[in-house]
């Protein structure tokens, strides 16, 4: 089963110093039927303006993952931690029993454009952490590359679920398959471009939920930056 949420139909804001979307309820935006997708709770497509961020904020019990996507996003938490991530970098913080933190665009004349997503981790409670990580952007051309995954490694950023982020660009006319095991759910979003996802048709800010699907088949009808997760 696929359902697609297409862009038009997402909760849009825009505030002056951030805009963008919200994929499922966030915020000022609730639909009772729109609240998660497996232990996924939020996907926001955010851009900071220059100099302008999110103050000092508590989060517990949560798996906040952002992905740069175009630049700089500067995070300074109660923890120590202090990183800057441009384009090809991920930031994830692992709430648990509570942690402060703020998220800021440090640049300023250069808006910061990222992927904001949220899980809910697989064990609560936890001792929270945070990592910056980066992978080879290159790597993404023609395929589909796990950047942060419940095992981690040099190039994959960590995370406190069962669950792994890819990444992938697609020319026009290129075709990726991934196999869903049984009893998973696939979440993809179209970051940039279009492509065809089992058949379905996903535009830029177009996203889909997929269920009970042996092979997802992304076929590119011109190029393509799509990020796909694979959640429990």
């Amino acid at each position: 089963m696929i359902k697609v949420y297409t862009a038009e139909s997402v909760h849009r804001f825009d505030h002056g110093w951030l805009k963008g979307s919200h994929i499922f309820s966030f915020g000022e935006y609730y639909d009772p039927a729109n609240t998660a997708f497996g232990p996924m709770r939020v996907c926001n497509d955010d851009t900071i303006a220059p100099g302008k961020g999110f103050g000092a904020h508590p989060h517990s019990d949560m798996e906040i993952v952002s992905i740069i996507l175009s630049g700089v996003l500067r995070h300074e938490d109660n923890l120590g931690n202090v990183a800057e991530s441009s384009f090809g970098g991920i930031q994830r913080m692992s709430a648990g029993t509570g942690v402060i933190h703020t998220e800021h665009n440090p640049s300023k004349d250069e808006p910061a454009r990222l992927l904001q997503l949220w899980f809910m981790p697989s064990v609560r409670g936890s001792r929270p952490s945070y990592q910056a990580g980066k992978y080879w952007t290159e790597k993404l051309d023609g395929a589909l590359v796990p950047v942060v995954s419940a095992e981690g490694s040099d190039e994959i950023v960590d995370i406190g679920q069962d669950m792994t982020i890819y990444l992938g660009r697609l020319r026009g006319g290129q075709n990726l398959a991934f196999h869903q095991e049984p009893g998973r759910r696939i979440f993809v979003y179209v970051i940039e471009g279009s492509l065809e996802v089992s058949g379905s048709k996903l535009n830029s800010g177009d996203s889909a939920r997929i269920e009970d699907e042996d092979t997802i088949s992304l076929a590119a009808t011109e190029s393509a930056f799509v990020m796909l997760v694979d959640l429990p």
